[in-house]
């Protein structure tokens, strides 16, 4: 009896001894983490559609901060809410708290055809569906669209090495509001082929830029297959870009062969904007291409006013289609020679090919001749520029390969010297002229080279081999001074490639100077004298207006040329050294 009741205090001493132990382990377990045993349905609850729609970047400086104070709890992926156990930890002073490392495969978010981010390893220290916080201009995060652009062309968010990261110092907000940018287009191909036009993100009265066959588009194409209202350009001021747009056109965009329109052609919705960028192609239509040259805010500006334009003039009088063989250009300053600059033309025959080469190779050949920096100084020095001119047509004829096609070639060399005094010398084979009016006097810079000029006719004389009575042509050619062309020039000794150097002309402050470049589709309609006139009306007409003024005279100029029926293609550059640039430093034009 005993030894029973002895066995039963045993066994009730370590039943007791058990329950102690587990209470004990309860006790340890409540006090660390009861979450592994229970849950709190009041305090949980799953993420709602529109917290997934957060944008990852917010403008509110505050809201990082006051997101990264408020972690009493967060939320897993499959919508489960914890205690944060970050609490025990002392807060951190900078970035985002570090939660969850996202995996490999959720790295790459997308919404829809906009690529939103491509997500590094030095983001793991954001939260899941925490915003990201925009500390200053310079530290936002673009949302690139890609609507529909090739593959090659759209571009991945990502965040760079150490290097590469946003500083923490406040921008130039200054330089930020006076970025600004040039957006020129050209028609390549198609019924309106030779038409173009240019425009500045800061003119606010000549945007959106409208595309279409009837005005008020601004680039208006005479195109069967254009819409009235086909496509507008606009400048998007929060991203500092040039975008276009489908405008629910009947035959569609296309951007670079890729469509951009809306899906659905015949509900004539818009489509999507989509960014432009310098070398694109936009087509309209089946034919009509348009080329995008868009110039940096970066770039230099051309120090006095500049208005380029060209038209083919694309019927004769029979009807039949004219090529475009003209190709004007200019370049301001030179590649690394910041105080010379050249505009100039070339008038291609039997092809353009010749007239590309030549407005490639003769700038690069000054360009060349400068860098040396005897001959440059030289120039400044005495004023004058004849040796580089001439050296410059001599190399480029070398360098050219164009046996069967041949162009004429204008170039109008402008300097500046210390004082800021601008000089500006010509040099021209061909018939493409130039002159330059200044204080009311018109200084011609340019020299006819026709086989039935006066000067032309002495020239070859004095070579010996004099031209017959009423011998108006050369194997067919009515011009004796021109680049390329080494066919003909193998077979009559007469072809020369020796240009007519002009005298140095001195351009005064407040002198009201202007030159006037065009290829003869100009001068054969118009004269000198009319020309001057043109542009003393122009200028008095537009007086008040300071913006893009070279430009409108330059297509006065073409508008009159189209007036009197010119039967040729038509090139223009005008340039007004008494009023402020409103151009880029480079431009080419075919």
């Amino acid at each position: 009896m005993a030894m029973l009741q002895s066995i039963v205090v045993f066994t009730l001493l370590l039943l007791m001894l058990i329950l102690i132990i587990i209470i004990i382990i309860i006790i340890v377990v409540f006090a660390f983490k009861p979450w592994r045993f229970f849950s709190y349905p009041s305090r949980c609850r799953a993420i709602k559609v529109g917290e997934l729609e957060r944008p990852l970047v917010s403008n509110d400086v505050d809201l990082a901060q006051d997101q990264s104070n408020d972690l009493t709890r967060n939320y897993d992926l499959d919508g489960e809410c914890h205690l944060n156990a970050a609490l025990l930890r002392p807060p951190r002073t900078q970035g985002l708290v570090h939660k969850q490392r996202l995996s490999s495969a959720s790295r790459r978010l997308a919404l829809g055809d906009s690529v939103v981010g491509d997500v590094s390893d030095p983001l793991d220290g954001i939260l899941v569906g925490q915003t990201l916080k925009r500390r200053v201009v310079t530290e936002h995060l673009v949302e690139l669209q890609t609507h529909g652009r090739p593959e090659n062309q759209s571009q991945n968010l990502r965040f760079g090495t150490e290097n590469d990261r946003p500083q923490e110092s406040v921008p130039n907000t200054d330089a930020i509001s006076d970025q600004r940018s040039c957006l020129s287009l050209q028609v390549v191909s198609g019924p309106s082929c030779g038409l173009h036009c240019s425009v500045l993100s800061t003119s606010t009265a000549r945007l959106p830029l409208t595309l279409g066959r009837v005005p008020p588009s601004y680039l208006l194409l005479k195109d069967y297959e254009v819409s009235g209202k086909h496509a507008m350009i606009t400048w998007n001021l929060n991203k500092l870009r040039w975008e276009l747009v489908d405008m629910g056109s009947l035959n569609g965009t296309l951007l670079n062969s890729c469509p951009i329109h809306h899906p659905d052609p015949g509900s004539r919705l818009w489509g999507d904007p989509v960014e432009l960028a310098s070398g694109d192609t936009i087509t309209v239509g089946t034919t009509s291409n348009i080329y995008v040259h868009i110039s940096s805010h970066n770039e230099r500006l051309v120090p006095f006013g500049v208005g380029m334009t060209s038209d083919p003039m694309s019927l004769r009088r029979g009807g039949k289609k004219l090529p475009m063989e003209d190709v004007c250009y200019y370049h301001w300053p030179l590649p690394g020679i910041n105080q010379f600059g050249v505009f100039g033309i070339c008038d291609g025959h039997g092809g353009v090919g010749a007239a590309k080469s030549a407005s490639k190779i003769l700038p690069e050949m000054v360009a060349t001749i400068l860098t040396d920096s005897v001959k440059r100084e030289r120039v400044v020095s005495e004023q004058d520029a004849s040796d580089v001119l001439r050296d410059a047509f001599s190399q480029t004829e070398a360098s050219m390969n164009n046996y069967y096609e041949g162009c004429t070639a204008t170039l109008l060399l402008v300097w500046a010297d210390a004082d800021e005094n601008f000089f500006a010398q010509c040099a021209n084979v061909g018939d493409s002229a130039c002159f330059i009016n200044m204080d009311g006097k018109q200084i011609k810079m340019t020299e006819d080279h026709k086989v039935t000029s006066c000067s032309e006719r002495l020239r070859i004389e004095g070579i010996g081999e004099p031209l017959k009575d009423g011998e108006t042509r050369l194997c067919g050619l009515n011009l004796a001074r021109m680049l390329g062309d080494k066919f003909v020039k193998q077979q009559d000794s007469r072809f020369s490639s020796e240009p007519y150097i002009s005298q140095v002309v001195h351009l005064k402050k407040s002198s009201g100077a202007f030159a006037l470049l065009a290829s003869d589709g100009l001068w054969d309609v118009v004269s000198f004298k009319k020309a001057i006139q043109l542009v003393v009306q122009a200028r008095e007409r537009h007086s008040t207006e300071t913006e893009n003024l070279a430009e409108k005279i330059a297509e006065v100029m073409l508008n009159e040329a189209r007036t009197q029926r010119t039967k040729d293609n038509t090139s223009i550059i005008f340039i007004d050294f008494d009023s402020i640039s409103t151009v880029s430093s480079c431009k080419v034009r075919p």
